[in-house]
């Protein structure tokens, strides 16, 4: 049987590593791209629901460019950009404002749209990534969701109070919505969440709401 010397050995490894090495990276680059693809088409469908439109993941972003007119980093003083989508439905248009927070158990997100008043909610979809199924999950669920339809962000003085998830809520209340039972923890990560993330965007709605005031 052939010996091989130890050099031999070693060069042999180090080349297969290479050719290994070389092959994983052209996959996990393959896999990325369709991956941010995925990331996309989902983030596109989340916020084409919460106009309440429907789109299958095939062809979404032809269904997302009939409704949504721009996206939008927004400047503000000291921090990073933040993002804004505009939207036209049905003659009107609108902006949609994605938030981020924390739940029981890891991230929860919402994205809120509202009305060219940059007050009223029209709409709202949750998403999490490990609430409790049953209970902090419910965030997601169309009766959760429904509650936030025709809430106000803004106080009389425009100042974003945002809206409440709490016990106990008064219908009549404008800045409160019912928690999910059993989900407290969830429910208090939702309320601080968009308190914290509304609020970023004070100043950019006191211009846009003096803009719109001057014109009329």
């Amino acid at each position: 049987m052939r010996q091989f010397s130890n050099k031999y050995m070693l060069l042999y490894a180090l080349g297969l590593a290479a050719v290994v090495a070389l092959l994983l990276t052209a996959v996990a680059t393959g896999l990325k791209s369709r991956q941010q693809a995925n990331v996309r088409n989902e983030q596109m469908q989340q916020l084409l629901a919460t106009i309440g439109v429907k789109a299958e993941r095939d062809g979404v972003e032809s269904v997302y460019r009939q409704y949504f007119t721009d996206e939008l980093d927004v400047a503000t003083e000291g921090e990073a950009p933040l993002k804004l989508y505009l939207y036209e439905k049905d003659g009107s248009r609108g902006y949609v404002i994605p938030t981020v927070g924390n739940g029981l158990w890891g991230k929860v997100y919402a994205n809120v749209a509202l009305a060219d008043d940059f007050n009223t909610i029209v709409g709202i979809t949750f998403s999490h990534d490990s609430e409790t199924p049953g209970l902090g999950a419910e965030i997601t669920s169309e009766a959760f969701c429904s509650q936030f339809i025709g809430k106000k962000i803004l106080d009389d003085a425009g100042r974003v109070v945002s809206v409440a998830v709490m016990k106990h809520a008064d219908a009549a209340n404008p800045h409160q919505v019912d928690a999910i039972s059993g989900g407290t923890m969830t429910s208090n990560g939702v309320s601080a969440m968009l308190a914290d993330e509304l609020q970023r965007y004070q100043e950019y709605i006191n211009a846009q709401r003096k803009e719109a005031d001057n014109e009329q």
